[in-house]
C-alpha cells in the first residue's frame, strides 16, 4: 500500500490546507478531486446558492470543479480532501483530467511540508468576488488565470492612480 502523500493541516493562505507528508517529486499523481458529477446548468445553479451564501456569511463555499463540456465535479464531500488545496499565483500542483477523473499533479519536486496549491483558473469578469492570499511575488491580490495578471494589475494601477490623482 502506497504511503499517504499529504496531510491536512492549518495554512497561512486560506484556514486550512493540503500539505506534502513526503518528499513528493514532479510529475506525481498526489490526489485524485472526489464529487458528484454534475450537469452544467445544475452546476451552475449550485454555484450561484453558494456564492449567495459565501456572501451572506463572509465565506467561500464553492468546490465545483470542471470536468468536461457537459459536466462538473462537485467536490463539497467529506472524503473528498482535494477540495483544501488552495490557490496560488504561483503554485506547484495542477489539476489535469485523465479518463474522467480529475487529478492534482506535482509541477516540480516538493519537500515534506510544503504547502500543495493550484491555480484555480478564475475569469477575469468576477475578480473582485475573489481576493488572493496567497503572498507570492506575482499575486495582483485577486485570484484570476495566469493570462490575465498583468492585465489585472495594470487596471489596478491605473484606479489606484486615479484614486491618488482625486485624492490631491
Amino acid at each position: 500500500m502506497q504511503k499517504k502523500l499529504y496531510k491536512l493541516s492549518k495554512s497561512g493562505i486560506h484556514n486550512r490546507g493540503l500539505f506534502a507528508a513526503v518528499d513528493i517529486p514532479k510529475g506525481t499523481r498526489v490526489i485524485e478531486y472526489l464529487g458528484e458529477k454534475i450537469t452544467k446548468a445544475e452546476s451552475e445553479r449550485r454555484a450561484i446558492a453558494w456564492e449567495n451564501d459565501a456572501r451572506k456569511k463572509g465565506k467561500g463555499l464553492v468546490y465545483i470543479f470542471e470536468l468536461n463540456q457537459r459536466y462538473d465535479i462537485d467536490g463539497n464531500i467529506p472524503k473528498n480532501d482535494a477540495r483544501f488545496i488552495n490557490h496560488s499565483c504561483e503554485p506547484n500542483c495542477e489539476a489535469e483530467v485523465i479518463r474522467g477523473h480529475i487529478w492534482i499533479l506535482t509541477l516540480r519536486d516538493i519537500k515534506a511540508g510544503e504547502e500543495l496549491t493550484y491555480d484555480y483558473g478564475y475569469d477575469l469578469a468576477h475578480f473582485m468576488d475573489h481576493p488572493c492570499l496567497c503572498g507570492t511575488p506575482s499575486c495582483p491580490g485577486f485570484i484570476v488565470r495566469s493570462d490575465f495578471r498583468a492585465r489585472l494589475k495594470r487596471m489596478l494601477a491605473k484606479t489606484r492612480a486615479k484614486k491618488k490623482a482625486h485624492s490631491e
